[in-house]
């Protein structure tokens, strides 16, 4: 059977694995609405300044809706002063303003009043010291001492030498046989985003689970468990890796070894599970 249509073929089946499970496993549960860990990531990678302030006024700015429905967001003229500078490479006044987007619904996730506190992504305005631009219009978030922490984790490790680079393709899929039944190990080559490498590898030891585990460097099998979930390692892969396997990705060896290499592409996934966002 041809490459293509044996990865065809099992990423089926898998497919159907996948989705049977995947509810079950995705990690990081959050409330509806909440910012997820991947929103809170890609939010920190976009902003200049991440701050936490306090609301001091509302005004809101009335925006025509040519369509004439109802909106679930409403733009205001926000005033706050600012209680800690969480990152920036520059300083930031005490007074702030800014345009933000909140939630209609009065205690639905993101809404706020004036008096709370709040995170914000944001960037400097030029020429301007107390004005801030959000890196999205609802990058203004509730401050709970979790979200805090969380943010905290996000922006230490995005400025750690190591941190991980999201894969971008998966090149190669590989199943050695071990001299045991059952017995073996897949090897996955990604490419990341940083044009380096990182590897995925699942052993096979007969009578027990499948175990895998990931590495982010030169030294393949460096890693010996799964990233945790909510963490940049996890995020590099549940977020980037395709639900189904490309066509053009290299599954050498016999029949039965490219099973079980693409049907642990697959199992892989599901242990990563989704990659929900909250976040417009």
């Amino acid at each position: 059977m041809a490459p293509t249509s044996m990865i065809a073929r099992c990423s089926r089946l898998a497919s159907l694995m996948l989705g049977a499970s995947l509810s079950l496993a995705s990690p990081g549960a959050v409330a509806q609405g909440a910012p997820t860990y991947a929103d809170t990531v890609e939010l920190a990678k976009r902003a200049g300044l991440v701050l936490r302030a306090q609301i001091v006024r509302m005004t809101r700015v009335n925006t025509a809706n040519a369509a004439g429905a109802a909106s679930p967001y409403q733009r205001y003229l926000v005033e706050a002063k600012t209680q800690a500078l969480l990152y920036g490479t520059q300083g930031i006044g005490g007074s702030l303003r800014y345009i933000a987007d909140v939630p209609t619904m009065q205690g639905a996730p993101g809404s706020v009043v004036a008096g709370q506190d709040v995170l914000l992504f944001a960037w400097r305005v030029d020429g301007k010291p107390t004005e801030l631009r959000l890196v999205t219009p609802t990058a203004q978030q509730p401050w709970t001492p979790e979200a805090e922490s969380r943010v905290r984790s996000v922006l230490t490790g995005l400025v750690a030498r190591d941190t991980p680079s999201p894969t971008t393709s998966v090149r190669e899929l590989l199943y050695v046989p071990g001299n045991l039944a059952g017995q073996g190990r897949t090897q996955m080559l990604l490419g990341t985003k940083d044009n380096g490498t990182a590897s995925v590898t699942v052993r096979h030891e007969p009578g027990k689970a499948p175990v895998w585990s990931v590495s982010f460097s030169e030294v393949v099998g460096k890693a010996s468990r799964p990233p945790a979930p909510d963490t940049l390692e996890w995020y590099s892969l549940a977020c980037f890796l395709p639900r189904t396997l490309p066509s053009q990705t290299r599954v050498p060896g016999s029949d039965a070894n490219r099973d079980q290499a693409i049907l642990d592409y697959y199992m892989v996934l599901n242990a990563l599970g989704d990659c929900p966002h909250n976040v417009t």
